[in-house]
């Protein structure tokens, strides 16, 4: 029996000497972090269709699949993208030139023209305007002047000078910012830029009959020399008159 015991003791020493070093000896595992949330996934045809109206620049992008390329960059990469959006009444107010004269390839490199391919909010114009001309999504020639103004981002593309009139969706990685002006690229149509219109002339009204002129005033020559035709028939009576009285009284005398 006091064999067995110790036989028991031995082995209840050893097993709890195995699990004392087990606790010691392994170190505490931490917790893995989290991984960060995928930011929300933005559908540019669903946020175009209900914001606006940009019914027009909306049907461009899809008729040409540069919605494609825009939402691309917009869920797929870590730039993100700013669009610049005109509402639809910036496209019915073009008059020249005219989007219907343009090729397939320059009607998308318009529609391009209209994006960064980061994400800027409208706290980064500021910086962003001391980078101008700062390069589209087009590409190449195809850049834009920013100028922030008093908290106002202005834009200059050459022929179209804008701004940015309301912001529309601005949550990293899309930004979408709707502007007064469809914004039209010297490298589509040229330096040639239309004149600003000349302000209307002032109606000419000219003076009334009895005003006096400016020679009157200021008493020209000519009208201080030369008598009225009134003055000279007026003094024209007073001599006739004198020489019928001196005439009366000689044929009294006589």
């Amino acid at each position: 029996m006091a064999r067995i015991f110790m036989v028991i003791c031995a082995l209840v020493f050893f097993c709890s000497s195995s699990a004392y070093a087990q606790m010691v000896g392994s170190p505490s595992l931490s917790p893995s972090p989290a991984p960060a949330p995928a930011p929300p996934y933005v559908n540019l045809t669903d946020l175009l269709s209900v914001a606006g109206p940009f019914h027009t620049f909306l049907n461009y992008l899809v008729s040409t699949k540069v919605i494609e390329t825009f939402q691309h960059q917009a869920n797929d990469t870590e730039e993100g993208i700013t669009i610049f959006v005109p509402k639809d009444d910036a496209f019915k107010s073009l008059k020249k030139p005219s989007l219907s004269n343009l090729t397939e390839d320059q009607l998308k490199s318009l529609l391009l023209f209209h994006a960064l391919a980061h994400y800027y909010s409208l706290a980064d114009f500021k910086n962003l305007s001391q980078l101008s001309p700062v390069s589209t999504f087009a590409g190449g020639q195809y850049t834009l002047n920013f100028t922030d103004v008093s908290g106002t981002v202005h834009i200059g593309s050459g022929w179209t000078n804008t701004k940015v009139s309301s912001s529309v969706h601005s949550t990293d990685p899309v930004a979408v910012y709707q502007v007064d002006k469809v914004l039209l690229p010297e490298a589509i149509f040229g330096t040639d830029i239309p004149p600003t219109p000349a302000p209307a002339p002032a109606p000419d009204i000219s003076p009334a009959a009895d005003a006096p002129t400016a020679s009157d005033e200021a008493g020209s020559p000519r009208a201080s020399s030369t008598p009225s035709s009134s003055y000279r028939i007026i003094s024209l009576g007073v001599w006739s008159q004198m020489v019928l009285a001196i005439s009366g009284g000689l044929v009294l005398f006589l």
